[in-house]
């Protein structure tokens, strides 16, 4: 069964020309742009290394080559040396497969091959094969990894439970609330100075000084375009890439499908999984929605998509734990949370007034008259503080400590006791005089490490946490004293 060596769809060799080319735009733009030669010189030599990217593209398509042979995936490839990549099945976490605008049209798939240990990266990606291909070697692996050594011997098909399916309202609302927006502007602005030397932007705001000075509400309209127009970027976005959200349960693996345009599959095996974790943005929080992770050992730390997945974009607080019981039995996510002591308040606010009066009395003197608006931001800080100290708390079940804190969103940490790979207690000498600690409880992820932290709990609660960890014998998870 696909013993004999395979190329990879034609489309591939398109593929591999965008993706050089794209590595390449900034320099090719700044040298059509920037450069010093006569206009038809410049043309000739940009067209020259185009099509030099794309002769580099096809030839990297003839030469790529994989096929299945002794319970291996063997990859080779290779312009100039020839790369020869064996990959034993047992060493593959798992296949995750994509439809993107190239393959879709063509039936095909690109399918991203990761294993344990492949820390740079994915261990191997076949950019275009058909889905029977891709069938196939899901089955092989399926095969070796319950030990069927006849290749030909057919295995029963497992059965998946869809758990999860985003609805249309759903999926608006979490496109709405996603903060995409920040990320939209970002992108818009490093872009701009990207071209910081080619456009003339003194130019530009002279022109436009007279104009921007001389009518207020001409720049808040021209303001708020620019976030309507990035949150309706933002909201597109979302929705393309949320679409069809669609979580389902094997007996061994979490298999999740999204994307209109680019259709993603993800199959992380329950094994893997380290911890879940329960986040709530500042936007969804008030109206009783969050969204619910999961971090895993299968990613790498380049592809930290692998390694914190979204199980549930966006869900009802609610029904978090009915959904996630047919699913993750094993966390338990009912439970009264012991929060922060109120003389732990005090330090909260002490920190954000910290912060925030450098920040004030800079804007203060910069900006002045204007920049005492500033104050304002010390009242944000501070509010943003009594939010952290009012978030702030854990919880004990007999072999799971759950961890509750606030960053921008708030998080609720859920930990396996045979998942933690260290709990940290600290305390530092102002803490020690309130009888405060902190408590740190991480675990091992592909993209490195995941868990939480809570700051100024009572060191008696710090210390029984502690001992919960270190006194009992956590590959056997005893029960808590």
């Amino acid at each position: 069964m696909m013993s004999e060596p395979k190329r990879l769809h034609p489309i591939s060799a398109l593929a591999n020309f965008f993706k050089q080319l794209k590595e390449l735009i900034i320099p090719i733009l700044l040298f059509v742009v920037v450069g010093n030669s006569e206009g038809l010189i410049q043309m000739y030599i940009t067209l020259g290394i185009i099509f030099l990217i794309l002769i580099s593209g096809i030839l990297t398509w003839l030469r790529f080559t994989y096929r299945i042979e002794e319970g291996e995936l063997r990859i080779e490839s290779g312009l100039i040396v020839r790369k020869k990549r064996y990959i034993p099945f047992e060493r593959i976490q798992s296949l995750d497969l994509s439809e993107g605008i190239l393959q879709r049209p063509f039936g095909l798939v690109k399918m991203t091959v990761e294993t344990a240990g492949s820390g740079t990266g994915a261990e191997a990606v076949l950019t275009a094969i058909s889905k029977e291909d891709a069938s196939r070697i899901q089955e092989a692996l399926s095969q070796a990894k319950n030990g069927v050594l006849d290749e030909d011997e057919p295995q029963e098909e497992k059965r998946a439970t869809v758990i999860y399916q985003i609805k249309p309202s759903e999926l608006l609302l979490l496109s709405s609330t996603s903060g995409g927006v920040g990320v939209v502007i970002s992108a818009v602005v490093a872009f701009m100075f990207q071209f910081a030397e080619v456009i003339p932007f003194e130019k530009v705001y002279k022109e436009l000084e007279a104009v921007i000075t001389s009518s207020l509400i001409f720049i808040s309209m021209l303001v708020f375009l620019c976030f309507v127009l990035a949150w309706v970027i933002a909201l597109i976005g979302s929705v393309l890439k949320y679409a069809n959200f669609t979580v389902k349960k094997t007996e061994e693996d979490l298999i999740i499908t999204r994307g209109l345009l680019e259709k993603k599959q993800l199959t992380i095996p329950l094994h893997r999984i380290q911890a879940l974790r329960i986040t709530e943005n500042i936007i969804r929080q008030p109206i009783g929605y969050a969204s619910v992770f999961i971090d895993s050992a299968g990613g790498s730390l380049k592809d930290t998509e692998n390694a914190r997945v979204m199980l549930l974009p966006i869900i009802k607080k609610k029904q978090i734990d009915a959904i996630l019981s047919n699913c993750l039995s094993e966390y338990q996510l009912d439970g009264k949370f012991t929060p922060a002591p109120t003389r732990a308040l005090k330090r909260y606010l002490l920190r954000g007034f910290l912060i925030s009066i450098p920040i004030s009395a800079a804007l203060i003197y910069f900006f002045q008259p204007w920049g005492y608006l500033g104050l304002a931001f010390v009242l944000v800080a501070l509010l943003f503080s009594y939010l952290q100290y009012k978030a702030a708390g854990w919880n004990l079940k007999e072999h799971q400590v759950i961890l509750r804190f606030r960053g921008i969103s708030k998080n609720t940490v859920y930990l396996r006791k045979n998942r933690i790979q260290s709990l940290t207690m600290s305390e530092s000498h102002f803490q020690k005089k309130r009888h405060l600690a902190t408590i740190q409880a991480m675990a091992m992820s592909g993209s490195g490490a995941t868990g939480g932290k809570v700051v100024d709990l009572t060191t008696e609660d710090v210390l029984r946490l502690y001992k919960w960890y270190s006194y009992s014998d956590v590959s056997n998870e005893e029960q808590m004293p």
